[in-house]
């Protein structure tokens, strides 16, 4: 068995120069057409600003910066504008080596919705560079690793989970084999240990990442590489005109306040949890790990000085595991927010909101002695989105939610049974001051028409409690109701989720595409079938349909059932399904 070797010990004594000479062209690939692009490429960004620490020359192509306002958007009824085109995309990509020279190592980077997006790029960098070291790194490159190179054969790496050590050790083999030769870098051991094999016409690497030693060492995003474009477009200060939370932002969030310029970041890696639907292969995975608010506080300063940030969102997975650094937070972080004006948001959970647990002795539901939302408010923060999901407790449990939410029972309101820890936790967030968001999905593996009917009420009895007291009609009343976030996304089965391997979702894969499972493992075959599905996955707002046309649905509602309940999603009539 091959030994895992942490990057960081194959650079921790590489000089500070040794990447000089090497030009890295980071491609960050178009997500979501719909929604403007409100959040800068961070991974890459943190990328770019570590290679460079190294003597390299990082340039970003932010493909997902771009929404083309012309007839043809107007056309398909894209209103903030069009994705670039393949070919505009490939002429943006020349201006740059036209401007910035030519690449010794090109990295593609995208989340598994982008392949379609990943595909068509490394053919035209293998077309028009045959010579240029081509990776491909991000969630899809995680979710695949060495399976990638079937679908995409013009890669000559692929590099999975967090990339911030390895990427020096991938610069200096595209250096070693620009400078030397493959065959003189390979002979004098330059390439170990992530050099494969020669597959299907070219020599193939698998980088393994791993979680950096310290998240406070990590160096400031490179945002001045994207202050403009070859043209003169300047890429950064859109992404902070782009409110990264709110009804503009069209994310499935909402709040009550606006933002002049924000900006986004992240405050810890992975997450403890084990929701089926999720895959956080590329962000920790379960490992958690977090930066101190001492570092915090440094980079919100960073960014009001800089650039005039008033909304800071901390786009972590999950900010709230951890009691001790919030218990410090306010200290830290409170002065700074009052000093400056800034404020800040992240995500959580509703459990760790509401921090109740029922007494190990008479079974009565008690507060814990932290409470974190009052501590997080004292430090400046007025938003919270929590990726409730669901408010039926049956759904809940096959999520994998339901340890936490369910441990303090059920309440009933309006005669639905809601989980007593998300009541709380959204009445926590509103007697404090804190907006909490909460994001939903529907249709979920084996989920019937009562039961998404209860969420439905959940979102119906939130908007009642955040215009409470206020008149019908006024600014005030409208602004509470445009606050509470009515959109659900449709359960989508990602590759390398739990939700992937439950016995409905397999077998509708297998019937309606086709796709196939390894008997010993039980991880799909990556073949033609399973390609299609993934080039699919395009948009996580949408209804997927499988090769005859039939929508996807797992739920327990017939066909018929879930297109009605998805339309009046869609329409703005989400309480119609409370009908059905």
């Amino acid at each position: 068995m091959q030994t895992i070797v942490h990057p960081y010990e194959l650079v921790k004594d590489v000089s500070r120069s040794a990447l000089k000479g090497c030009r890295v062209y980071f491609i960050n690939m178009p997500l979501r057409e719909t929604a403007q692009p409100n959040n800068a490429p961070l991974g890459l960004g943190l990328l770019a600003g570590k290679v460079r620490e190294y003597g390299a020359d990082p340039q970003i192509v932010d493909l997902n910066a771009y929404r083309i306002k012309d007839e043809e958007a107007a056309r398909r009824g894209l209103d903030g504008g069009r994705h670039l085109t393949q070919r505009e995309a490939e002429e943006l990509i020349e201006a740059y080596f036209d401007k910035f020279g030519e690449p010794t190592l090109v990295c593609l980077s995208g989340l598994i919705t982008t392949l379609r997006w990943q595909e068509r790029i490394a053919r035209y960098v293998r077309m028009t560079r045959p010579e240029v070291f081509l990776v491909a790194g991000g969630g899809l490159a995680t979710e695949f690793r060495s399976g990638l190179f079937k679908w995409m054969p013009e890669l000559d790496a692929v590099a999975h989970s967090e990339g911030d050590d390895v990427i020096i050790k991938i610069c200096m083999d595209a250096l070693a084999i620009d400078r030397k030769g493959f065959e003189s870098a390979k002979f004098s051991g330059a390439l170990d240990p992530y050099y494969k094999d020669f597959v299907d016409g070219r020599h193939r690497f698998l980088y393994d990442g791993a979680r950096p030693r310290s998240l406070d060492d990590m160096p400031r995003p490179a945002w001045d590489i994207l202050e403009t474009d070859p043209r003169g477009f300047r890429i950064y200060d859109m992404y902070l005109r782009n409110p990264v939370w709110g009804g503009n932002a069209n994310n499935s969030s909402a709040a009550p306040f606006t933002m002049e310029k924000s900006a986004n970041t992240v405050s810890s890696r992975g997450c403890p949890f084990d929701c089926h639907f999720c895959y956080r292969g590329a962000q920790g995975e379960r490992q958690y790990g977090v930066r101190s608010p001492e570092d915090l506080a440094s980079e919100f300063m960073w960014y009001h000085k800089n650039w005039g940030v008033d909304f800071v969102g901390l786009v972590d997975d999950n900010f709230m595991v951890s009691p001790k650094r919030i218990a410090d937070l306010p200290a830290v972080l409170g002065p700074l927010t009052r000093e400056t004006g800034i404020r800040w948001g992240t995500h959580g959970r509703l459990d760790e909101a509401a921090d109740i647990r029922p007494d190990s002795k008479s079974g009565a539901v008690v507060k814990n002695k932290i409470h974190r939302v009052e501590l997080m408010l004292e430090a400046g923060c007025v938003y919270i989105g929590f990726g409730a999901e669901s408010a039926h407790p049956v759904v809940l449990k096959n999520m994998g939610k339901g340890g936490f939410i369910l441990t303090n029972g059920t309440t009933t309101i309006d005669g639905f049974d809601f989980p007593l820890t998300m009541v709380e936790g959204v009445k926590e967030c509103k007697r404090v001051g804190i907006h909490g968001n909460c994001t939903w999905i529907m249709a979920y593996p084996g989920e019937t028409l009562d039961q998404l009917k209860t969420s439905v009420a959940f979102i119906r009895w939130q908007e009642e409690l955040y215009t409470q007291g206020l008149t019908k009609g006024t600014r005030e009343y409208e602004i509470a109701m445009m606050s509470v976030n009515k959109k659900m996304f449709v359960a989508t089965a990602y590759p390398g989720t739990e939700m992937f391997a439950d016995p409905i979702v397999r077998d509708w894969l297998t019937d309606n595409f086709g796709v196939t499972f390894d008997p010993v493992t039980g991880e799909p075959v990556v073949d033609d079938n399973l390609h299609y599905y993934v080039l699919e996955l395009d948009d996580a707002t949408k209804v997927l349909h499988d090769k005859n046309g039939r929508p996807l649905n797992y739920s327990a509602m017939d066909e018929d059932t879930f297109l009605q309940a998805r339309e009046y999603v869609d329409s703005d009539n989400l309480y119609n399904i409370l009908d059905m």
